[in-house]
């Protein structure tokens, strides 16, 4: 059931998967390299890029490796160096809000604040990233 689920989420998210499919692939030729990992295709080493960004099954990011601790987001704005997170976890949470919002996912993230330690997407991903739990931004009642 959590397979079709999961396929039935990639569907879902198809055109966001897509765009980022059509951003990585045209930085191969500039030292982009593409691996598989979790469920996501990954594009390391994207030219002009800093940081990761995920759009729909696919993870961009400047680095050689998704394994890697970064800072949360409440702590970069305290500019603080702990608590960090590993970057793969935190974006692999992304991956499965896109799995559940498909092509709601990006005005609904931008809705919230964007790129913002406030936005509940952004909260939600480090805390997925440190405890393992709770990648869905509004919690269950």
């Amino acid at each position: 059931m959590r397979r079709l689920l999961v396929a039935l989420g990639h569907l879902w998210t198809a055109p966001n998967t897509l765009l980022g499919l059509v951003a990585g692939l045209l930085s191969v030729p500039f030292g982009a390299r593409p691996y598989r990992s979790d469920g996501a295709l990954v594009f390391r080493r994207m030219p002009r890029f800093f940081g990761a960004l995920t759009l729909g099954g696919v993870i961009l990011h400047a680095g050689h490796s998704l394994d890697v601790a970064v800072p949360t987001y409440a702590a970069r704005v305290r500019r603080e160096v702990s608590p960090c997170v590993c970057l793969a976890d935190h974006e692999r949470a992304h991956v499965l809000q896109y799995l559940v919002l498909g092509p709601l996912f990006l005005p609904v993230y931008l809705l919230c604040g964007g790129v913002s330690a406030r936005n509940p997407f952004e909260q939600a991903a480090d805390r997925f990233a440190l405890t393992g739990t709770g990648w869905w931004p509004w919690p269950r009642r």
